[in-house]
C-alpha cells in the first residue's frame, strides 16, 4: 500500500514538473563591449505604465457610482487575508450606508491606485438559467454529470513544500497516477444516474460559465453548482469556429456561438464542443434565489466581481477596470468601474485578464457573450490612516 502511495506521488510530482513548475529566475545578460567591426546595437526599451498621481487620473472616475462600488467591497471584503485590507473593510463596514460623496471620499482617502503593467483582456460571464429534464428525449439529449467517484484533486504542497497551492487532478489506475479523461471520453462514457438532462449546446454552456439555475417543466428550480473539473486546459471555441467559416469574424459572441451549435445540434456540433476538453462537473442545491457564489464561497456581486488567475491576485483585492476597444459586434463601448476580485476560471490566466460577472439570466447572458475588449487594470491598493 505505502508503495502505491509513493508512486502515486512520484507520478504526480513528475506531472507537476512538466506542467505547473515555476518557470527558472531570469538571469542577468553578459554585457557585451562594441568592437570596431561588430557595432552593439541599442535595445529600446518600453517604459513601465506610471500609476496614476490620483483617482481622478482614472478615466471615469468622475463618473463611477462610488456609493455602488464601496457597497460591493462592504459586502464580500471579508473574504480578503491582507491585514491591510482586513482593516478597511471593517472600518467600511462600520461607516454604514453612504451617499456617493461621502463613498468617493471613503474610497479615495483608503486606497491608492496601482496600475498593473501591460494591456490584457476583459471577458465577462453569468449564471445561466436553463430548461432540464429529469428523463431524457431527442432534444435534452446531454446527461449533467455529478462529480465522478474516481477523480482525485491531488494537492502537490503535501509532497514538496515549494508546489504549495498546485494541484494536479486525475485518478489511480494500475498502481500510478493518471490524468483524467478529456470531454469526447467523458461523453462516450455510459452514465447510470444524471443529475438532469439538458440540451447540449445548454450543458456546454453551463460548463464554461460553472454554475448556474436549472428550471423543471413543473416549476421547479434548482441551482447547479461547480463540483470538480477533469484538469484539462480550457479551450475556447470561437476562434476555431471563425477559421472554420461556421462564423463570421467580429461575429463570435456567445449568442452567435450558442446560435450555430443549436441548429447543428448533433455530430457536427459535439464534434466542435469537443475541441474544448475541459469539462465540468456539478451538484444540485436548493435555488435560494441569491447570485452565483464564486472560488472566494460568497455571492457575487452583479457587475461588481471578477474572476482573476489567483496566481497574481488576492481574492477580496479591489481593483479599477478601464476596458475599451471592444472586439465584437453589439458591444458596449467602455467597462470602467471598480470591480472585487472573487473567482477564477479556467481560462483566465496572466496579471492583466479578468472575466466581469454580468449576474443571472438572459439579459446577463447577451451581454456577457459581447465582452472582449482590451483592458487596463489597476490595483486599489490599501492605505492605512491612523
Amino acid at each position: 500500500m505505502l508503495r502505491s502511495v509513493l508512486t502515486i506521488a512520484a507520478a504526480a510530482l513528475v506531472l507537476a514538473a512538466c506542467t505547473t513548475t515555476a518557470p527558472p529566475p531570469p538571469v542577468a545578460p553578459t554585457p557585451q563591449v562594441p568592437t570596431p567591426t561588430t557595432p552593439q546595437p541599442s535595445q529600446p526599451t518600453q517604459p513601465p505604465t506610471p500609476s496614476p498621481a490620483a483617482f481622478s487620473a482614472l478615466q471615469g472616475w468622475n463618473e463611477e457610482d462610488h456609493a455602488a462600488a464601496l457597497q460591493a467591497f462592504r459586502e464580500t471584503c471579508g473574504v480578503a487575508k491582507d491585514p491591510a485590507t482586513a482593516e478597511i473593510c471593517r472600518r467600511a463596514k462600520a461607516a454604514g450606508p453612504v451617499d456617493d460623496a461621502r463613498a468617493r471620499q471613503f474610497l479615495e482617502a483608503n486606497f491608492r491606485p496601482e496600475a498593473v503593467a501591460g494591456q490584457g483582456l476583459l471577458t465577462a460571464y453569468f449564471a445561466p438559467e436553463y430548461e432540464a429534464r429529469m428523463s431524457r428525449s431527442a432534444e435534452f439529449s446531454a446527461p449533467m454529470r455529478g462529480r465522478p467517484a474516481d477523480l482525485a484533486m491531488l494537492d502537490l504542497g503535501a509532497f514538496d513544500p515549494s508546489l504549495k497551492g498546485k494541484t494536479v487532478v486525475g485518478r489511480a489506475a494500475g498502481g500510478t497516477f493518471v490524468p483524467y479523461d478529456d470531454r469526447a471520453v467523458i461523453e462516450a462514457s455510459p452514465l447510470d444516474r444524471p443529475l438532469a438532462w439538458m440540451r447540449p449546446e445548454d450543458l456546454f454552456f453551463l460548463q464554461i460559465q460553472g454554475s448556474g439555475v436549472l428550471t423543471l417543466p413543473d416549476g421547479r428550480r434548482v441551482r447547479a453548482a461547480f463540483a470538480a473539473h477533469n484538469g484539462k486546459t480550457f479551450v475556447g471555441i470561437a476562434t476555431a469556429m471563425r477559421d472554420q467559416g461556421l462564423l463570421a469574424d467580429g461575429n463570435t459572441s456567445g449568442e452567435a456561438i450558442r446560435g450555430w451549435l443549436a441548429a447543428n445540434r448533433g455530430p457536427k456540433a459535439d464534434a466542435i464542443m469537443q475541441l474544448n476538453p475541459r469539462y465540468v462537473f456539478f451538484q444540485t442545491l436548493p435555488d435560494d434565489g441569491r447570485q452565483a457564489t464564486g472560488a472566494a464561497n460568497v455571492p457575487l456581486p452583479a457587475g461588481r466581481a471578477i474572476a482573476v488567475d489567483p496566481s497574481q491576485h488576492a481574492m477580496g483585492g479591489l481593483y479599477w477596470i478601464d476596458a475599451s476597444a471592444p472586439k465584437l459586434a453589439g458591444a458596449f463601448p467602455t467597462y470602467r468601474r471598480a470591480v472585487v476580485a472573487l473567482d477564477t476560471g479556467g481560462a483566465i490566466k496572466g496579471q492583466v485578464r479578468a472575466d466581469l460577472y454580468m449576474g443571472t439570466g438572459q439579459a446577463a447572458g447577451t451581454e456577457a457573450g459581447r465582452v472582449r475588449h482590451d483592458l487596463r487594470l489597476w490595483r486599489l491598493v490599501p492605505q492605512i490612516q491612523p
